[in-house]
């Protein structure tokens, strides 16, 4: 019971996660919107205006007008004009090592708690249950997988950067390597505790929202309903709750983990809370929503992904046992 589960959940979340790796770097990218140097934040200024006063002229500069910021579709069409097509999958390498490790335990160790709880509660599992195992097994896949999440951040936000300033990984085990060497081994648990905390909240409403909802469906259509329809919307909603509940973390979560730290220099964030305040500050309270509409563009179909293709793999894996 136990392997079983957490290799039918790993080949479901490496599949998911290399479909929508796109989708995942531009949010990414999104999210990353607005951090950029001071010089490049500066907004653009209108010319002033000068009048003539007498002798003398008068000039009054004109407030500054921001200068507003792509969407998805204009991100995508960036990428791919300055890096191409291969551009769109920018750090895949580190999106397969990080589904291998942190959803394979995630979705594995999810199996195991809610059987195992099924069983004591007279085979009946309630939603606080489920949110329990989904704060459990998000938080222990989370730490687990952070070195490959932090490699697939900085991968693909490194497009965006000027050429002297690119990290330029060649794959996720050279980031790794070149992250333990120059940063030390902590460096790969950078973020960490943003990462558990937004695994948590992602496998909890995930998981929880997709098994309460088909189940919902199942009790009211009968089990001759458990196929590819109830499946799509059950993964649907579980895509929307997880991307509403987790993105201010996530814009947190990317901005902590992509931040340079110059020797000698303190870092430009002291840490997630700090990030929070100073994005907020800066840019307000709706930039902890930057990329929403590509997280549940990726959520989305990255849920139903993961869980049409994880009811198919337990069909062929039903009778056997490892």
């Amino acid at each position: 019971m136990g392997v079983k589960g957490f290799v039918e959940g790993g080949i479901a979340s490496i599949v998911a996660g290399c479909s929508t790796h796109p989708l995942d770097l531009i949010k990414v990218r999104m999210q990353l919107q607005g951090e950029s140097s001071a010089a490049a934040a500066q907004p653009a200024l209108r010319p002033a205006l000068a009048f003539q006063a007498g002798a003398h002229t008068v000039t009054l500069p004109h407030a500054p007008t921001p200068v507003p910021k792509p969407g998805p579709i204009g991100i995508c069409t960036q990428i791919l004009r300055a890096e191409g097509a291969a551009g769109l999958f920018s750090g895949i390498s580190a999106t397969m090592l990080r589904q291998t490790l942190y959803s394979t335990t995630r979705m594995g160790l999810y199996d195991i708690l809610k059987k195992r709880w099924t069983q004591e509660n007279a085979g009946v599992l309630p939603l606080h249950r489920k949110i329990a195992a989904g704060l459990i097994a998000g938080g222990v896949g989370a730490a687990v997988g952070n070195p490959a999440d932090l490699a697939m951040v900085r991968m693909q936000a490194d497009g965006r950067l000027p050429l002297a300033d690119r990290r330029n990984y060649r794959s996720v085990g050279d980031a790794i390597a070149r992250m333990t060497r120059d940063e030390g081994v902590r460096s790969l648990w950078r973020g960490s505790a943003l990462t558990v905390n937004r695994a948590m909240i992602v496998t909890a409403s995930q998981l929880a929202t997709y098994d309460q909802a088909k189940e919902a469906i199942l009790a009211r259509r009968g089990p001759a309903a458990d196929g590819l329809g109830t499946h799509v919307a059950a993964s649907f909603a579980a895509g929307i709750v997880a991307a509403a509940a987790s993105n201010p973390v996530d814009v947190v979560k990317t901005r902590v983990m992509n931040m340079k730290v110059a020797p000698g220099a303190p870092p430009p964030y002291a840490g997630a809370l700090d990030c929070a305040l100073k994005t907020v500050r800066s840019e307000g309270v709706m930039a902890l929503y930057k990329g929403f509409i590509p997280t549940v563009s990726r959520q989305g179909p990255f849920t139903v992904v993961l869980f049409v293709t994880l009811e198919q793999v337990r069909k062929v894996f039903k009778d056997v046992e490892f």
